[in-house]
């Protein structure tokens, strides 16, 4: 009698001991198994938003961003800048940004901004997707004495003035593109959400 009662007991320490390993050891290959079923860090970061710390731009700086594989510029306007946005309009082919997916409805504003002095735009050409250069600076030689600033796409000499609203006889047909963006806090852009107006 004695016999058997070792014997069921360690049948039952066996069982017992047996369960438990297999229980880990699936837990061992399902655990990765089941996150490989999760999107990456490089595919969630390709659509995540990016933040922009604006507190060290100094006014008339463009500084360079990656947001979803596409250069996305912010730039820190000056108050001359600013007040020369709208001696350009009758030059410009869209000048009140009324193509509605070129900005969301908050930048369809004459400065296509949250704040004047901040601008934030997708730095592609909508002509063929070149990236335009930023020239900032008044009546230089190559682009005419009534140039105020903003960007010159090298590839096929499409104009954009400093808010990225395109010039009449450009190839491209409309404005650059402004994301979703908001402030965080004073300095800080999250680019990609369009978040509460700060």
């Amino acid at each position: 009698m004695a016999n058997s009662e070792v014997d069921t007991s360690r049948r039952r320490f066996l069982i017992g001991a047996t369960s438990v390993v297999g229980a880990v050891g699936t837990g061992t290959i399902a655990v990765p198994f089941l996150s490989s079923w999760n999107p990456s860090a490089r595919a969630l970061a390709a659509g995540a938003p990016v933040e922009v710390n604006v507190s060290k731009i100094e006014d008339g700086q463009l500084i360079r961003e990656i947001w979803r594989g596409k250069p996305v510029w912010v730039v820190k306007r000056t108050e001359e800048m600013v007040k020369n946005l709208p001696s350009i309009n009758p030059k410009l082919k869209d000048p009140n940004s009324d193509v509605e997916s070129q900005q969301p409805a908050y930048a369809k504003n004459e400065a296509r901004s949250r704040k004047p002095e901040y601008l934030v735009l997708v730095g592609i050409c909508t002509h063929l997707g070149c990236s335009p250069t930023y020239r900032p600076e008044l009546a230089p030689d190559d682009l005419g004495a009534d140039w105020k600033g903003g960007w010159y796409c090298p590839c096929h000499g499409s104009r954009f003035d400093l808010a990225g609203r395109v010039f009449k006889g450009s190839p491209a047909g409309t404005n650059l593109v402004v994301p979703p963006y908001y402030f965080k806090t004073d300095n800080i852009i999250l680019i990609g959400e369009d978040g509460e107006v700060a």
